[in-house]
């Protein structure tokens, strides 16, 4: 085996094992986030949401990885403000003012990446993208769905 593939291997050991740790010390304590108390239709299209806002997400990487702006902008903008403008009432009335001040900047972030996506070059969009996952790590480590 090669050198560069062993370290390659023992490198990807030593993840597996160090995900695995973390998380058994992470299930060994109790959730401390902020459950939003949704109904189970309330959760089902939050859920929707959240996964399209992953699907967005990986678009938009995609597009970078491709250098296809076009591609940036289709999936950057079904997660902007539209989508928080289509968020159902009941569920914007359950979420507290700390979810708000998170999502809301989240949304404008793909908006922005709409507007940048035509001039600026693929590593500010990445960046852009990368402080746009701060904000999803933010909320997911406050609030949960249960």
């Amino acid at each position: 085996m090669p050198i560069n593939s062993f370290f390659r291997s023992t490198f990807a050991l030593c993840l597996l094992i160090l995900s695995g740790a973390l998380s058994a010390d992470d299930s060994a304590r109790a959730d401390q986030r902020i459950s939003l108390g949704f109904s189970d239709a309330e959760k089902a299209a939050f859920l929707s949401e959240m996964r399209q806002m992953l699907v967005s997400v990986q678009g938009v990487i995609a597009g970078i990885g491709a250098e296809d702006r076009s591609a940036i902008v289709q999936a950057a903008r079904y997660s902007g403000n539209r989508m928080a403008r289509d968020t159902p009432l009941s569920i914007k009335q359950k979420t507290p003012l700390a979810f708000k001040e998170i999502g809301a900047p989240t949304h404008m972030m793909f908006e922005e990446l709409v507007v940048r996506a035509e001039t600026d070059d693929m590593s500010e969009l990445a960046s852009l993208t990368g402080e746009l996952m701060k904000q999803c790590v933010a909320c997911h480590a406050l609030f949960t769905v249960q």
